[in-house]
């Protein structure tokens, strides 16, 4: 048996770009870093971080946020709190 196989996949190119660099800072090679990947799904029996789909009040948040729509500015922590109502 081989002592390692090939994966290929398509990937959006300014994407990968990216993550290669995220990569590089980390010392580590696209290879490597999905050799982790692996063994994490692996060790786990699962994805290593959770996957949702947001309600619909979640989803309008993140459209809104996007569109830089109802944000709200604080000038410190507790602005921010008080805001928030807590």
């Amino acid at each position: 048996m081989a002592k390692t196989a090939t994966i290929r996949a398509r990937i959006e190119p300014r994407l990968k770009e990216d993550v290669e660099k995220l990569f590089q800072k980390m010392g580590l090679t696209t290879t490597e870093a999905l050799n982790l990947f692996y063994r994490q799904v692996k060790l786990r029996n699962g994805l290593p971080f959770n996957v949702v789909i947001p309600n619909k009040t979640t989803e309008k948040v993140f459209k809104d946020t996007d569109a830089q729509r109802n944000l709200v500015r604080c000038d410190n922590a507790d602005d921010m709190f008080d805001n928030l109502g807590i």
